[in-house]
């Protein structure tokens, strides 16, 4: 019989899934962890805190097994829980900028992510330059040396489903002394993971595949080992450490999972691997029967070999995701798919059991509207779900009329 090691690091990703971080309660045998709903704890003394906790702010049992988990899945050294993507985001960015720096983002970000650094940040004095990052000599052309800090990559990207190639911009972002960011949002870390590519840090809305139910809001940051801040940068311990910088800011600005949020995410987390396979499946199948309709203008999926990234997104992942857009050729025709679907649920996020369809133009990516990272406004975008596949391809085939 081989022995399993405790921290989990040799394991397959569904046994880390379920067991890192998550060893059975101490008390009582429990094989899920408890939820610690509680914001204090008592001192055996002054100073002698139990575990190291002493206010939930600053950390908390059930928050804890989600990080330990989420660290362990990504292959990161530490990972850090929050509220939201967004709060994950925010958090990350005011540790590694300042005013007068300048950020790499794609040409089509997530709305939520452009919307947070161009009129959160901007006004701050951050400059940023969209980039096409499928194009490497492109992002090497953004790259401004002294002052990019940052480079921002999403693949596939939201809600356009364009790659990009990690590893090599991984070498640029290297060679400007800038931090590597991926959202690995769409991806999720079963399908790729980023840090074994070279990245700093990885993010996530764990609101979507990762909680995958729909019924949590949360975000999350994972650090690679030995990552470090920006060239030039001390953060706020007095050390270059970009991890100890995140501890830092997460317990000074205090946007963390709750410990409920916390437990519900560690849940979804559980069975990942599992409905990311079922996702990747009937994704392929729609995206096939769309591609043959005669009311489709444009189908995107990585998983097309026609798709201009698919040779890059076979290399750095294991499969191609649970996100189909498509083009209807008119804004008319979207709406009224959007509008006359019954499985299909209309609703923005994404990743959950259920399949959702949003125009993204006028929704998810509204904040975009006359910038030069606007999306089509014919586009659609589904996230497919768990769903029998035929019933999926009925309604998207009544509603296409």
């Amino acid at each position: 019989m081989t022995d399993i090691p405790q921290d989990w690091t040799t394991s397959g990703f569904a046994t880390r899934a379920i067991h890192a971080g998550q060893d059975p309660d101490a008390a009582t045998g429990a094989v899920v962890p408890p939820i610690h709903q509680v914001s204090t704890y008592k001192q055996d003394g002054v100073g002698g805190l139990r575990g190291g906790y002493e206010y939930s702010r600053s950390g908390n049992p059930t928050r804890t097994a989600l990080e330990e988990a989420l660290a362990a899945v990504e292959g990161g050294a530490r990972a850090f829980a929050f509220a939201s993507g967004l709060a994950a985001e925010d958090t990350l960015l005011r540790a590694v900028l300042r005013p007068g720096d300048h950020i790499v983002v794609p040409t089509d970000a997530y709305g939520g992510t452009y919307r947070l650094v161009t009129r959160v940040f901007g006004p701050w004095g951050v400059e940023h330059t969209p980039v096409d990052l499928s194009d490497v000599d492109a992002v090497v052309e953004a790259v401004e040396p002294g002052r990019t800090k940052v480079v921002w990559v999403e693949t596939p990207t939201n809600p356009l489903l364009g790659i990009a190639d990690i590893a090599a911009i991984v070498a640029v972002a290297r060679a400007a002394g800038a931090v590597l960011v991926v959202d690995n949002t769409f991806a999720t870390p079963y399908l790729q993971r980023p840090i074994e590519l070279g990245a700093d840090v990885v993010v996530h809305s764990t609101t979507k595949y990762i909680g995958g139910h729909s019924d949590v809001v949360g975000g999350a940051l994972v650090v690679a080992d030995g990552a470090q801040l920006p060239v030039g940068l001390e953060g706020p311990t007095g050390t270059t450490s970009l991890a100890d910088a995140l501890a830092f800011h997460q317990n000074a600005s205090g946007a963390i999972a709750g410990p409920f949020d916390a437990w519900l995410t560690l849940r979804g987390l559980k069975t990942l691997a599992v409905r990311m396979d079922r996702h990747c499946a009937s994704a392929l199948t729609v995206a096939r029967y769309l591609a043959g309709h005669s009311a489709v203008t444009e189908v995107r999926y990585p998983g097309f070999d026609e798709h201009p990234g698919h040779e890059v997104a076979a290399r750095q992942m294991s499969g191609f995701g649970g996100m189909v857009a498509f083009r209807t050729g008119d804004v008319e025709k979207a709406l009224e798919v959007c509008a006359r679907t019954k499985v299909f649920t209309l609703a923005e996020s994404l990743g959950g059991v259920e399949s959702l369809i949003e125009l993204p133009g006028r929704m998810t990516h509204a904040s975009m509207a006359g910038s030069a990272l606007e999306v089509p406004d014919d586009l659609v975008r589904l996230s497919v779900g768990l769903e029998d596949v035929a019933d999926l391809v009925a309604d998207l085939g009544q509603a296409l009329g």
